[in-house]
């Protein structure tokens, strides 16, 4: 929603929002752009009658600014379908959809669009290092990330059916959003109905390694489709040239095409960057002009986010929504820094997380990390010490975040990394943790 603001002004509108709980980078990006930001959700910052009111999918029916949206008439629209029929109708469109790297992935197509030229606009649920903002507005090609999330509380349909897009990534799929998705058969099908808006001459760019998004294009699919994989099949391929992932090699049709040295560690983030290589490449940008481009990338805002050192100790603050990214970026991490201590502090703070959908997969999750505090509460629905017990002892729960932080600055030694790990604030714990405050 913020990035929607940002474009909404960048178009010349008078723009202003609500919001709970507001915390950088976005509600420093709103500021930076003389976008007024109203705490909490008094009916009052609607009288005067806005000219069109947009409603994010957080709210619904209670919230004291809905009932009076609904009971004073207000014009009102999603963001999706305010965004669909307002920026993307006209523009080429690409959409990068999927359960983990969605950020990571759009933030590096837009930077290759951008380096080769085409100056692309851009929405995106974070925020890219190499432009410092999470939207922009463009001529001609728009890169969206594209949430299988639900619309708003009136349109309970995937946000991504509303985008239409000409090239589509689909880089995974796995259980998520269990406050809205019963299974993963639930979610599949929205990818499908996604795969159903999208037009025979444009083209998707698939993990073929993937077994669900197989399941998906089973389903139907008629567009032309471009298969990507670290493995041996599909129609492009990624090649760590050394364990860590900082040299890879790209190859199409089993020719190399491009090879790439940069400072993003992970198999995850080789084939991340190998979807936004195959996905440039349809709008006319080579290979080797998308990987020199990433030589250049500098990563994304909470994504394993270097905040700086404290005794000789990295910090880092990494965006932690699900068990295969905390997975995947922990132990990419672990090939990185070899045998060094690797300190983790984790807040399961998404919905599903909470709810303790994925329980059985957060102790294997964490394998790679020498001691983990798990933030808890009693409004948690699962007992974390049932984690930890998984961990050879090597956890610890804790209820306050000065009592987590305390525990963390006796533990830490030169030479470790520290990793808090939330989809949400976290109660600024990384940078109270850096600035050696309570």
């Amino acid at each position: 929603m913020g990035g929607l603001a940002a474009l909404a002004r960048a178009d010349g509108h008078e723009v202003s929002g609500s919001d709970q709980s507001v915390y950088p980078p976005m509600s420093s990006q709103l500021e930076a752009l003389g976008i007024e930001l109203s705490e909490g959700y008094d009916p009052a910052v609607l009288d005067p009658a806005p000219d069109l009111v947009l409603v994010g999918n957080a709210l619904s029916r209670g919230n004291p600014c809905i009932e009076y949206m609904l009971d004073h008439r207000l014009p009102f629209a999603s963001g999706p379908g305010w965004l669909g029929a307002n920026y993307l109708s006209g523009r080429r469109v690409l959409a990068v959809a999927g359960t983990h790297g969605k950020t990571s992935t759009a933030s590096m197509l837009t930077w290759i669009l951008d380096q080769a030229g085409h100056a692309p606009g851009f929405l995106i649920g974070g925020l890219p290092t190499n432009f410092g903002v999470s939207a922009r507005s463009g001529p001609d090609l728009f890169v969206v990330e594209a949430d299988e999330y639900d619309t708003a509380f009136f349109d309970k349909r995937a946000k991504f059916v509303h985008y239409r897009p000409d090239v589509a990534i689909l880089n995974n799929l796995e259980f998520d959003h269990a406050d809205i998705y019963a299974d993963l058969e639930a979610i599949e099908q929205q990818f499908h109905h996604f795969v159903r808006t999208i037009a025979g001459n444009a083209t998707i760019v698939v993990n073929g390694d993937d077994p669900a998004l197989k399941g998906v294009l089973e389903k139907g699919c008629w567009s032309r489709t471009q298969r990507f994989s670290h493995k041996d099949g599909g129609d492009w391929q990624v090649e760590l040239a050394e364990p860590a992932g900082r040299q890879l090699r790209f190859l199409q049709s089993g020719e190399t095409v491009a090879e790439l040295s940069w400072s993003q560690t992970g198999r995850h983030n080789a084939m991340n960057a190998l979807a936004a290589i195959v996905a440039a490449s349809e709008v006319g940008v080579d290979p080797a002009t998308a990987a020199a481009a990433l030589a250049g990338f500098k990563g994304v805002k909470r994504r394993l986010e270097l905040l700086g050192e404290v005794n000789g100790a990295k910090v880092y603050d990494d965006f932690a929504h699900h068990p295969t990214a905390i997975r995947l970026t922990l132990e990419g991490l672990r090939r990185s820094v070899g045998g060094a201590r690797i300190l983790v502090a984790l807040e399961p703070a998404s919905n599903t997380m909470r709810g303790g959908h994925h329980i059985g997969e957060l102790a294997p999750a964490l394998m790679a990390a020498d001691h983990v505090w798990i933030k808890t509460d009693e409004a948690m629905d699962w007992d974390p010490g049932e984690v930890l017990a998984r961990l050879d002892g090597n956890g610890r729960p804790r209820r306050q975040i000065a009592n987590l932080l305390k525990d963390l600055r006796e533990a830490v030694r030169p030479g470790d990394h520290v990793v808090f790990m939330s989809n949400k604030g976290f109660a600024n714990a990384p940078q109270r943790f850096v600035r050696g405050e309570e």
